[in-house]
């Protein structure tokens, strides 16, 4: 579908219907301007360093994000030590130390910023963090092997063959391949990695039973649903994708996998990659559109996944029917199963309890603005009791892997860590697997896997 350009909005410009009244404390719920990726200016040097400038500046005289990452103790520490202690004392080759930090969790945005449209000072902290890295990958500054290692749909393929399946996680646990795989990937030789599996979730899925359901919509939901698997869901935690299919099916509802897939595009967006970005949409969008026509509601496992299509895909393409099609079509998990819960159709008779759970709410989910519907779901079960925490594990995709920034991802991450291991849990948990891993990673006396939270619903279901 070809669309016309859009412009940038000017960072003096206040947000449309609001006029210059708008300010901090009004009543307006946030707003996200569409993103002008395709425009010239868009990847303009000295446009860009205006408008960071503009930004680090605001960011500098609030200071109240200081403890979500590490974008902005760096910027701060910059600010600090500069000749004026202001952001016009900051060396414009040293901006994109602030950028290398951020991995575009956007909780600045969703939970911190007051400023955010339809304030007139419209900031956008994460949005601008991905127009500085899609200018540095343009330039060729983004080093071969981060492009590599955000390959996860080439990776997980080849990793499906069996016997490479065998090598590859052999390698993982070998001191001295990790240092290889080190050099070759960027990644950490402490940092956890997952597991390949050869029997992938679509093998896991396509050999299940399957018996006859008769759809109930209920709520906004249909009935139907079309899982989008995932790369990681594919290939690194099929068990998870088998059991999200069991409980679904349990309570009623008709569910398939989508006809194909590429990757979301969510590694490569937060590598500024948007033209690999692009070329996932272009694969994946007929296919989930085509879906969601036929009377589909869509899901998938990962709340990264899900937000690219309920969230960065749409701004990226504000004018695409398809696109909008799906974002008002696809669901968290725990999203949609409580919309059955509310109907009077979620089956809660529970055969098995969970015990004592450290249950980690994602980033990614959080900004979805759905509500802690995961935690709602569990505490429904008896003989749980759920240690529930909302802090960012440091994780976020390769910054947790990476050499230069996987020390600081453990740094993030040690509070949820250490909170999860004073509660003694039997099992850590979240929705994100990659946060999980890294969280019971960073435990010192935790000897349980974490398991996801479909998996434990599974097990309460006893089925």
């Amino acid at each position: 579908m070809s669309e016309p350009p859009r412009t940038l909005q000017p960072a003096s410009t206040p947000s449309r219907g609001l006029g210059a009244g708008a300010g901090e404390g009004g009543l307006s719920a946030p707003t996200r301007h569409p993103l002008a990726w395709r425009d010239a200016e868009f990847y303009d040097e000295a446009a860009l360093h205006s408008e960071l400038e503009r930004v680090y500046d605001i960011c500098h005289g609030c200071r109240r994000c200081v403890s979500l990452c590490q974008a902005f103790p760096t910027l701060f520490d910059l600010v600090d030590n500069s000749s004026t202690m202001e952001v016009d004392g900051i060396a414009k080759a040293d901006y994109g130390k602030v950028v290398e930090q951020c991995y575009l969790c956007d909780l600045c945005y969703q939970t911190k910023c007051p400023y955010v449209p339809p304030h007139q000072w419209n900031v956008d902290f994460p949005h601008l963090m991905l127009r500085a890295k899609a200018v540095e990958f343009r330039k060729g500054e983004v080093p071969a092997s981060r492009q590599r290692l955000t390959n996860t749909t080439a990776f997980g393929k080849l990793a499906s063959i069996p016997v490479i399946t065998e090598a590859a996680n052999a390698a993982n646990r070998s001191p001295a391949m990790r240092k290889l795989v080190s050099k070759l990937l960027d990644v950490h030789p402490e940092a956890h990695l997952p597991e390949f599996h050869s029997n992938t979730a679509r093998r896991r899925v396509g050999k299940l039973s399957s018996h006859e359901v008769s759809p109930q919509p209920a709520g906004t939901t249909r009935g139907r649903v079309a899982i989008f698997v995932t790369c990681y869901g594919n290939y690194n935690m099929p068990q998870v994708v088998e059991d999200l299919v069991v409980v679904l099916r349990h309570n009623g509802i008709e569910v398939k996998l989508v006809e194909r897939e590429s990757c979301c595009g969510m590694p490569k967006l937060e590598l500024g990659d948007l033209q690999s970005v692009d070329r996932y949409k272009q694969d994946n969008l007929p296919v989930l559109a085509q879906a969601v026509a036929e009377g589909w509601d869509l899901m998938a496992p990962i709340p990264s996944c899900v937000l690219m299509f309920r969230q960065e895909i749409p701004l990226m393409y504000p004018e695409d029917a398809q696109v909008q099609a799906v974002k008002r079509g696809i669901f968290d998990p725990f999203e949609y199963l409580m919309l059955r819960h509310k109907a009077g159709l979620l089956k809660t008779t529970f055969v098995n309890a969970l015990g004592r759970v450290a249950y980690h709410a994602p980033c990614h989910q959080r900004v979805q603005n759905i509500g802690p519907k995961t935690k709602e779901l569990l505490a429904l079960i008896p003989g749980t009791e759920l240690e529930f925490i909302e802090r960012c594990s440091g994780h976020d995709g390769s910054y947790g892997l990476r050499n230069d920034t996987y020390a600081l991802s453990m740094k993030i991450a040690r509070p949820v860590s250490s909170r999860a291991e004073k509660f003694a849990p039997d099992v850590v948990s979240s929705d994100c697997p990659m946060a999980a891993d890294h969280i019971a990673h960073g435990m010192k006396d935790h000897q349980n896997a974490p398991a996801h939270p479909i998996s434990l619903l599974r097990r309460a279901h006893g089925i």
